[in-house]
This record gives structure tokens, C-alpha cells and sequence, in this order.
């Protein structure tokens, strides 16, 4: 009887914690900046916790039926969080106040859990011993949901379904204890049809989970939605409208196929071609091969070594056949290997040199990536390039984040390189912006090779003038205990939306 009693313990502190990490984990895919949306649904679910808390002594009689419907609520509601606000902010308006209203509604009902238990239990039980066993269990559970969220849930289930399972198990708490407190419960039928009918309305929820992330997804984009997939790392969601295939992760646009060629050709040759004799080649991000496509048409490279953190990403450009058209099948090619790691501890652990580094980052929308622009990366990659060898970095547009593409450039002089800073007009980005450095000065190729759509010789070195509008102003480098960049680029794309 304990054991079952105190495993629903564990069970609720699990469930509890899973519904914060949903929330916070969803808005942060969709509002961008992580710490920033993390911080602040962590805060207002624990203040909602501690309002649910202090509630609880309001509530003096019937408390095992009083909590076996909260454990109903807090499934329903909890259970269909993600759903809600998928749904919400694709077809809704006003998408904050409703995040932070569930996040309030589930972490009030989740504060009344424990007291609620803790008071049922104290006649079965010594305070101390229910304290401690309450409380260590509380706990255990917190730390089972941490490790099974971001390892099992998010990937092999994604937000909607995980969310839902984990409504079904408060519902099943709320079952179970209709039988074990049934001789403290006037009418426990009633108590049974009210957890029944949540059980069948989530059972329900699982069964239509792809239907539901699918209307989101078709409202969020414009074009028809042809594969959505959740992964550890990211949201991947191609979209096709005729002949042009788009790719979003975590709702940020990554390329069109209709013009993605002028910008992995203004990423890749500027650099490439100026290097005759580059035999390695090392591609940080870029799984989707755009950018190895481009490294192949040199016969002279004799390995590319492509990092990029996503196994699911480079497995799926790898595998698809039209993503396989694409990119040429540059991933399957017998000179490309494919390291899944986070760049910086791999930069870290490896020892080798490369003639040329292509960075196809993701934006610095968050800290989590822009550590990947800090001072400190630029230093540790420098170890890793060739004296004679050249670098270059996708930097985001230096019309729409002026401030943050010059504190790219910026930060790259102060970690030793020479940075020789470029852009190309891409149509589905706009004005886009590159910076090349090396240790020696740099001098735009005199040919190019066969097959070119965008680039010549000709039109390669105006890539170096910038209009007035673009041109340098006064930054702060970006470092890793103070990341400007990320404060820059949120401040000007904010300022482009509204």
C-alpha cells in the first residue's frame, strides 16, 4: 500500500515537471531566445506552484475526493498544454498571455498536489517519515523527468504525444486512488466516471496527436507542410509549394530551393577558390550538404569532415530522395564524414588542421548558439586552421542586423584573424552577410569552377563593397560570459517585425 502510494508520489512530481519543460521548450521554438523564455516560464510556474500551495489549507474537507479531482484537472489540462498552445499560436492572437495562463493554471493545480497528499497521508504515517519519503520521492521524480525529456520524450515522442502520456498517468493516479481511499470517499463512481471520461478525452488526444501538430503546422507555414519531424535538438519542417522545397528548424527559415544556390555559392567559393591547394576541408553546421555540394566540385579536396549536432538532420538529408537531389548527394559522397557532436567540445578534443573551415551556423538567436560567435570559439578554431588557410561564417544581414554583423566581424579581429567581410543578395533573406578570414591578406579568386549559377569572377569582388547603409558601426565583440550578439540580433529582428 505505501509503495503504490508513495510511487503516485513520484509519478506527479514527474508529470509536473515534464508540463514546465514542455512549456518552456515550446516557447522558446516559437519566440526564439531560450534563456530568456525558460527563465521566465520556470519563474511563473513556480510562483503558480507556491499560489496552489498556499490555496491548499483553504481546502478543509472531502480532501481525497478534492484531490482526485485536481489529479483529473492537471491531467486534462496539463495533458493538452502542448496542444493548446500550438494550436494557439498558430490560429490565435496574443500568444504570451495564454502561454503564461496555462503555465499559471497547471502549476496552481500542481501546488495543491503534495499538501493535499501530505494531509491525507498523515494518519497512515510518522510526519517525519512522511516528510522525508514525500519529499525525496518529490524530487526522484524531478530528476526522472529531466533525464527522460530531452533523451526519450522529446525525440521519439515530441511535445503533443509526451505531454498527453503524461496527462493519462494523472488521470491514472486519480483512478488508482479511487480504489485505495475508497472507505474516505462518499460516492466513488462518481469520482471513477469523471477520471474514465479524462482518460478516454486524452486516449483520444494520442490518437489524433499527429492530426493536431499537423493543423499547426499548416497554419504556421504558407506553403504545404510534406514532413514535420521533432527531434532532441529541433524542430525540421520541409514545406512545398511547386518546385520550391523550404526548410525550417525551430520555425526559422533555412533555405528556399530556388535560390539557396546563391548563398552556399557565395558562402563556399569566395574561400575555396582562393585556396588552389586546399586538400581539407572541415564544414561546422551545413547538415542539410548544401554547403558540401559546393566543396565537391573541387577535385583537388581530398576529405571533408562535416559537424553538425543533429544525427537526425544529416540522416534525413542523407536518405530523402528529393533532399538527396538537392544537395547532390554530397552526404553520401566517399569524401564527406559525418561527426554528429556540438562543435565547440569537438574543436576541442580534435587535433587536426584544415585548409579551409566553411560555418554554416544557425543565427544567433539564442545563447545556446551564440557561443558559437564568441571570441573564445574563433580562438580555439584558429588552432585548427592552416597558416595559409581561410575561414568563413554565415553572419546574418548586415542591412536588417547591422550591429549584429559587425560584432561578428569585430569579434573575429580579436581572436587573431583578419577578417575580410562580404554579402550577396539572396531573394528569400535579403541582403546576406559572410566574413572570410585568414592570417594572411585576402585576394578574391581569379576563376571559379565549371557550372556556377550565381557567381563569376567578374561579380566576386564587388561581394567586398558595401553600400553606406551597411557599412561598419561601432560594436562590442561577443564573448562567451557576455554574449552582445545575441542582445544585438534579437533587439534588430524584433525591430523588423514589428
Amino acid at each position: 500500500m505505501a509503495i503504490v502510494l508513495f510511487i503516485s508520489v513520484f509519478l506527479i512530481a514527474a508529470c509536473g515537471l515534464i508540463y514546465e519543460l514542455i512549456a518552456g521548450t515550446l516557447a522558446s521554438y516559437l519566440l526564439g531566445d531560450s534563456v530568456l523564455q525558460f527563465s521566465t516560464v520556470i519563474g511563473t510556474y513556480l510562483f503558480a506552484m507556491g499560489v496552489g500551495s498556499w490555496l491548499s489549507k483553504f481546502l478543509t474537507r472531502g480532501l481525497v475526493a478534492r484531490f482526485i479531482t485536481i489529479e483529473v484537472m492537471v491531467g486534462v489540462v496539463g495533458g493538452f498544454s502542448s496542444s493548446i498552445l500550438f494550436l494557439g499560436f498558430a490560429y490565435g492572437q496574443g500568444f504570451r498571455p495564454l502561454l503564461y495562463g496555462v503555465v499559471m493554471v497547471v502549476g496552481v493545480l500542481v501546488g495543491l498536489e503534495i499538501p493535499l497528499l501530505m494531509r491525507i497521508l498523515k494518519e497512515r504515517f510518522q510526519f517525519s517519515d512522511l516528510v522525508a519519503n514525500v519529499l525525496t520521492l518529490d524530487y526522484l521524480g524531478a530528476l526522472g523527468a529531466s533525464l527522460l525529456f530531452p533523451l526519450i520524450l522529446v525525440p521519439k515522442l515530441g511535445l503533443v504525444r509526451s505531454a498527453i502520456v503524461f496527462g493519462l498517468l494523472n488521470v491514472g493516479v486519480a483512478l488508482w486512488s479511487t480504489w485505495f481511499f475508497q472507505d474516505q470517499i462518499g460516492r466513488p463512481w462518481r469520482l471513477r466516471v469523471m477520471a474514465g471520461l479524462a482518460f478516454l478525452l486524452l486516449s483520444g488526444g494520442l490518437f489524433w496527436a499527429d492530426e493536431i501538430s499537423n493543423a499547426a503546422d499548416n497554419s504556421l507555414y504558407a506553403d504545404d507542410v510534406i514532413l514535420s519531424k521533432q527531434t532532441r535538438y529541433q524542430r525540421i519542417v520541409l514545406t512545398r509549394w511547386k518546385d520550391d522545397i523550404r526548410l525550417f528548424l525551430s520555425s526559422h527559415l533555412q533555405f528556399s530551393s530556388r535560390d539557396e544556390y546563391r548563398y552556399h555559392e557565395a558562402l563556399v567559393h569566395p574561400a575555396l577558390a582562393a585556396l588552389p591547394g586546399a586538400r581539407r576541408v572541415l564544414i561546422l553546421g551545413g547538415g542539410d550538404g548544401l554547403a558540401a555540394r559546393e566543396v565537391l566540385r573541387y577535385p583537388t579536396v581530398e576529405s571533408i569532415t562535416l559537424v553538425d549536432l543533429d544525427p537526425e538532420m544529416t540522416a534525413l538529408f542523407k536518405s530523402h530522395p528529393m533532399l538527396r537531389k538537392l544537395n547532390s548527394d554530397s552526404l553520401n559522397s566517399s569524401r564527406l564524414k559525418v561527426e554528429n557532436a556540438d562543435a565547440f567540445p569537438w574543436l576541442e578534443q580534435s587535433r587536426d588542421v584544415y585548409d579551409a573551415v566553411i560555418i554554416d551556423f544557425p543565427d544567433p538567436t539564442n545563447f545556446s548558439l551564440g557561443k558559437l560567435y564568441t571570441t573564445a570559439f574563433y580562438r580555439l578554431l584558429k588552432k585548427h586552421v592552416a597558416e595559409h588557410g581561410l575561414v568563413v561564417v554565415q553572419s546574418t544581414s548586415p542591412l536588417f542586423a547591422r550591429q549584429s554583423y559587425w560584432c561578428i566581424v569585430e569579434t573575429m579581429r580579436l581572436a587573431g584573424f583578419r577578417p575580410s567581410p562580404y554579402h550577396a543578395y539572396v531573394p528569400s533573406f535579403g541582403e546576406w552577410g559572410f566574413v572570410l578570414a585568414g592570417q594572411q591578406p585576402y585576394d578574391p579568386p581569379l576563376t571559379l569552377p565549371q557550372g556556377l549559377r550565381f557567381l563569376t569572377t567578374a561579380n566576386v569582388r564587388g561581394l567586398f563593397e558595401f553600400p553606406r547603409d551597411m557599412q561598419a558601426v561601432a560594436v562590442e565583440p561577443n564573448r562567451l560570459n557576455d554574449q552582445v550578439l545575441v542582445r544585438y540580433y534579437e533587439a534588430e529582428w524584433q525591430n523588423i517585425s514589428r
